[in-house]
């Protein structure tokens, strides 16, 4: 694959930093920039070799740049998109990692008055607990998904070329609608992280119970680890995906009302059929 002159990363934090340090590290850039506005933050993705230049200009930034890689909270893509766009050369291709892709795509829409063919909506599948740029990794997607999103009309080629370049990173590819996409991910990531929240929450000085966290055991902490995530960026995301994330939680209020009648009505059998269940499940779809 012929190598990029220059690509912009707009948010050099894990993602979009390990983004860039997988493609510089790989040689399919020549010109790495970082945008931001914490510029000590900008200027140590330099000294971490994930980046070649920054601004804090955006026009600086983004003129001539041959990708855009997007690696923003929700809240403030569509404030982004704008700023960027009068300076956007014809031809360069811009994708995102954002968590709900139909959001982006509405964000879009309403900077550009359509969806753009070099717009590519894609979210790779990987992460770690540490987040900012000094945690970026050039392995971060490596046998991780990526899932990409276009529309219809969205180019064949900015399609293919993001395709190769998040392969370069070893990362696996898979092409689905914005809507089943975001329900997906409503059900199996976005609840999760609510569910463990709200757990958190209700259990911090609760009135009956006081600080019961000296007792929590392997159990509270392997499914509350999640409530550490970011606040800013999962209030942008049950936002920005809020109908899908309101099915799944009304979905799981009645799975939540059946269990308590099984449990009030002490039926073990039904319970045990229940655990065992989904135990199968998660050991077969998931592993230990």
């Amino acid at each position: 694959m012929k190598p990029l002159n220059k690509i912009t990363i707009v948010g050099v934090g894990l993602i979009g930093g390990s983004f860039a340090k997988g493609l510089k590290q790989a040689g399919l850039v020549k010109t790495i920039m970082g945008f931001g506005q914490d510029e000590s933050s900008l200027r140590k993705a330099i000294e971490l070799g994930v980046i070649d230049e920054y601004s804090t200009d955006m026009q600086k930034a983004v003129v001539d740049s041959d990708l855009i890689m997007l690696a923003v909270p929700l809240g403030v893509m569509e404030a982004v998109l704008e700023e960027m766009k009068p300076f956007i050369k014809q031809g360069a291709i811009i994708t995102d990692a954002g968590s709900a892709k139909s959001s982006v795509i509405t964000s879009v829409i309403k900077v550009f008055g359509h969806l753009p063919e070099f717009f590519v909506p894609g979210h790779p599948i990987a992460g770690k607990e540490k987040s900012g740029v000094t945690a970026a990794d050039s392995e971060l997607y490596m046998n991780h998904r990526v899932i990409l999103t276009p529309a219809e009309q969205t180019s064949t080629l900015a399609i293919q070329r993001v395709t190769e370049l998040w392969q370069a990173l070893g990362a696996n590819i898979e092409v689905m609608g914005a809507e089943q996409h975001d329900d997906i991910f409503a059900a199996t990531s976005h609840l999760p992280h609510l569910l463990a929240f709200s757990l958190v929450d209700l259990l911090d000085e609760h009135p009956e119970l006081g600080n019961v966290f000296p007792y929590t055991a392997g159990g509270f902490r392997d499914f509350t680890r999640i409530a550490s995530s970011d606040a800013t960026m999962w209030r942008d995301i049950a936002l920005a995906n809020s109908d899908a994330i309101v099915k799944w939680l009304k979905n799981y209020q009645q799975s939540i009302t059946a269990l308590t009648e099984l449990v009030e009505a002490k039926e073990g059998e039904r319970l045990f059929k229940l655990f065992e269940n989904a135990k199968s499940a998660r050991d077969r779809h998931i592993g230990h």
